[in-house]
């Protein structure tokens, strides 16, 4: 995915959009965050070894949308504003305060006056226009950044230190979008060199950490920021970061994770699964849970494959998965069974459960009705071709393979044939644009309904291949009212549609479970459910 002409950029763009609504997220471990045991006073210096299961190829904030490497990319970009992850206020960061238009079309930002990058150069309101400028350029992995600079009409440059953004139409999700590490900001050396020289190198940001040193699928390390001094509102230390170093090391093995965690070879693990959790118990480990906003994980359909664009189909293998079996066998504990298109912390969230019920006969009636006859080895064939449904899948996560494994003895039991295929995490993009796929595995993590726009609506990414429909309309309307009663309406008849369309099939919401050392204190997550690491001390 490379330059982008004015129509695919349309078709592109929203992947995601957040308002500034409250966010439920919550955390397990020891309370508010502190990851630590003790009462000691926080310690500047060491090394945070963290462990991760996956690398998404590419070390640019704008362009990473895999948990595991937004954990290390996070650390190296400021953005405009943050969010308190326990109300889902928007607070200051760079920018130190904004107004917004009535109609929500005009967004004017006044910046710090004190920041620099790490090349030396300071942050001014040109700096962000070269950013929001340059963003619609990234290609396939700079969907997420581009999508919340959707119908932007002009960034313009007001005085040196205030910058204004103007949508062509309403857009609600803005504001908070710009809290995100998508729309991090880069030094403007950075912005000039290319996507694919932002993923291999790395960029500039004013963040508390500097990227020292990468090695695709080994390691990304960094380096405390000297000087730094801008931090978040919403952090509790002033000035530079306590630890000196942190390292992010790609361990795929689950087991081997947690073995190196417990044996003090790292200091924190991502992704636990459920098979180690007893084990890290009542050592010295915390786990840290957080339930993840946004679309919950489940079955991508391709709504335009021949044997999925019957609706019977689609919702035969809806009632065909027993969910709940599923989040009890694979997931780690406390991990909910999807009721929604939406996991049950995002805002404007409906309860659709009784729409997605465990029903095997149910689902064997819909085929029958298809016309999909049961064959003599128990799967389903119709004209002569078999009921056989293709699963791209990618190991960013080590529950995605046995979940998917439950899910195809599930759905053989009502004669769907499932065949399972592993691709490398950074084909993710590619696949779901080329649209060469019966289902993929996935979810998307993000603190707002409109991040069903981006993937549902036919007028942008349509990552489902969804015919147009009355869908469009709902999601558009959505997406431009301010007014929140009529938009949690709306919100609510969009997840209707999606599940009693079956255009998806949700399985169970993704829950972050974070391994980490009890020397390790303050590893504090964000609104999305990622780690901010500033505050964070050993001791």
């Amino acid at each position: 995915m490379t330059a982008f002409s004015d129509v695919r950029t349309s078709r592109w763009a929203a992947l995601t959009a957040l308002v500034t609504t409250s966010v439920l997220l919550t955390a397990c471990g020891s309370g508010g965050g502190d990851s630590g045991s003790g009462s000691g006073q926080p310690q500047s210096g060491g090394t945070l070894t963290f462990a991760v299961g996956s690398d998404a190829g590419c070390v640019d904030p704008q362009q990473v949308a895999s948990n595991e490497t937004i954990y290390s990319v996070r650390q190296v970009v400021d953005s405009l504003t943050d969010q308190d992850p326990k109300t889902g206020k928007i607070v200051p960061w760079l920018a130190k305060s904004w107004d917004v238009s009535a109609d929500a079309t005009t967004f004017t930002f006044r910046l710090r006056s004190d920041v620099t990058f790490s090349d030396g150069s300071k942050l001014t309101a040109q700096v962000v226009k070269d950013n929001f400028d340059a963003v619609p350029k990234l290609g396939a992995l700079g969907t997420l950044a581009e999508g919340y600079l959707s119908g932007v009409k002009s960034t313009t440059v007001v005085d040196p230190l205030t910058v204004k953004v103007t949508f062509s139409q309403p857009n609600a999700q803005f504001l908070q979008a710009t809290s995100t590490h998508s729309l991090g900001i880069e030094s403007s050396a950075s912005v000039k060199k290319t996507p694919q020289q932002k993923c291999s190198d790395g960029v500039v940001g004013s963040g508390p950490f500097v990227l020292k040193q990468y090695v695709q699928n080994q390691s990304v390390t960094l380096a405390k920021r000297t000087g730094y001094a801008w931090g978040s509102s919403q952090w509790s230390k002033k000035g530079e970061a306590y630890l000196d170093k942190l390292v992010f090391k790609v361990v795929p093995e689950a087991g081997v994770r947690a073995g190196s965690l417990q044996s003090g070879q790292v200091d924190a693990i991502s992704s636990v699964g459920k098979a180690n959790e007893a084990a890290l118990r009542g050592g010295q480990v915390t786990l840290l849970r957080r339930a993840n906003p946004g679309v919950v994980f489940g079955l991508g359909l391709n709504n335009s494959r021949r044997t999925l664009k019957d609706p019977r189909v689609r919702q035969a293998i809806l009632f065909a998965v027993d969910r709940q079996q599923i989040a009890d066998t694979v997931f780690p504990t406390g991990t909910q069974a999807a009721t929604s298109i939406l996991a049950h912390t995002t805002p404007d969230y409906s309860d659709l459960a009784s729409g997605l019920t465990f029903d095997a006969a149910k689902a064997k009636s819909l085929l029958d009705s298809a016309g999909w006859k049961t064959g003599s080895d128990g799967t389903r064939a119709r004209g002569g071709k078999k009921l056989s449904l293709t699963v791209k899948w990618f190991p960013n996560a080590s529950t995605n393979q046995p979940a998917l494994e439950l899910i195809q003895q599930q759905l053989k039991a009502v004669g769907v044939d499932v065949v399972l295929k592993q691709l490398q995490v950074t084909q993710f993009a590619p696949t779901l644009q080329s649209g060469d796929f019966d289902a993929v595995w996935g979810n998307v993590t993000r603190a707002d309904p409109d991040i069903l726009r981006g993937s549902f609506s036919t007028k942008l990414a349509n990552f489902y291949h969804l015919p147009a429909s009355s869908l469009d309309t709902a999601l558009s309307e959505q997406a431009a009212t301010v007014d929140a009663a009529k938009r949690r309406q709306l919100v609510a008849h969009v997840q209707q549609l999606i599940v009693q369309n079956a255009s998806y099939v949700p399985v169970v919401e993704l829950q972050t479970q974070l391994g980490v050392a009890k020397k390790v204190h303050d590893l504090n997550f964000d609104a999305s459910s990622r780690i901010q690491l500033h505050d964070t001390w050993i001791g």
